[in-house]
C-alpha cells in the first residue's frame, strides 16, 4: 500500500471561469478510484480511519477538501461553500483521478458530501460515478438523475432540527432510477459520525461489499 500524500488539484470556478486550488489526501494505487466527499463538520482528515481499509481492498483513495471548507473559532472544521461550489469541486476531483489513471470511479459521500456527489452526477450529460454511496444523505437535488450503481445508507433515527432525515432520504431514494439500495442501520448518529458507533464495522461491511459488487 503506498504512503498517504497530498495534492492540489485545479478547479475552474463556474461562476467566473477563475482557476482555484483543493487540497486531498491520496491513498493507494491502482485503476479502480474511491472519492471520498466529507459531511458539514469534518474535513479531508477525517477519512484517516476508514481510506486504509478501503486501499487494502485494492482501491486508489482521495479524501478532498472544498474550497469552502474553513475553521471555526474553536478549532473545529466548517465546510461553508456553496452547493454550487461543492459538486464542481467533486467533478474536479473525479477528473483527476481519471488524468491519473483510473479507470472507474466510485464515491462516498456523507451528509452535504452526498450532496455534492449526487449534484456533480447529475450535472454530467453521461454521468462521472459508477457507484455512489450516500451515508445520511439525500443525494442531491435531481436524484431522478443520478446513473450507475447507488447506496443509501442512514441511521434509522437520524434527525436534525427539521425533524428525522429518513423520510427525505427515503423520497429521493424512490425517485433514483435502478440499480439502488436502502440500507437502514441503528442508531441516531448522522453520517460520518456512525463510522464511532456499534454500528461502525456493519458499515464498512457494507460499503466494501457495494464496492466490490458487480
Amino acid at each position: 500500500m503506498s504512503a498517504q500524500r497530498q495534492v492540489s488539484i485545479p478547479v475552474v470556478s463556474s461562476s467566473s471561469s477563475k482557476i482555484a486550488h483543493i487540497q486531498a489526501d491520496l491513498y493507494g494505487t491502482g485503476s479502480c478510484a474511491v472519492l471520498l466527499a466529507h459531511g458539514g463538520r469534518f474535513n479531508k482528515d477525517s477519512w484517516q480511519k476508514q481510506a486504509p481499509i478501503l486501499t487494502r481492498a485494492g482501491f486508489l483513495v482521495l479524501a478532498i477538501n472544498y474550497r469552502g471548507d474553513t475553521f471555526n473559532a474553536d478549532g473545529s472544521p466548517s465546510a461553508l461553500g456553496s452547493d454550487d461550489d461543492n459538486a464542481t469541486d467533486v467533478q474536479a476531483a473525479a477528473a483527476y483521478l481519471h488524468r491519473i489513471g483510473a479507470k472507474s470511479v466510485a464515491a462516498i459521500g456523507a451528509s452535504l458530501g452526498g450532496d455534492a456527489v449526487g449534484d456533480a452526477e447529475a450535472r454530467s450529460p453521461v454521468g462521472i460515478f459508477d457507484k455512489m454511496i450516500f451515508l445520511g444523505s439525500e443525494g442531491g437535488d435531481a436524484p431522478e438523475k443520478l446513473r450507475g450503481r447507488k447506496l443509501f445508507i442512514v441511521a434509522r433515527d437520524d434527525s436534525n432540527g427539521s425533524g428525522p432525515r429518513l423520510p427525505g432520504i427515503s423520497k429521493h431514494f424512490e425517485q433514483a432510477p435502478q440499480p439502488k439500495q436502502l440500507i437502514l442501520l441503528n442508531g441516531s448518529a448522522h453520517a460520518q459520525f456512525l463510522f464511532d458507533t456499534e454500528e461502525g464495522p456493519q458499515l464498512l461491511r457494507e460499503i466494501l461489499k457495494f464496492l466490490a459488487s458487480n
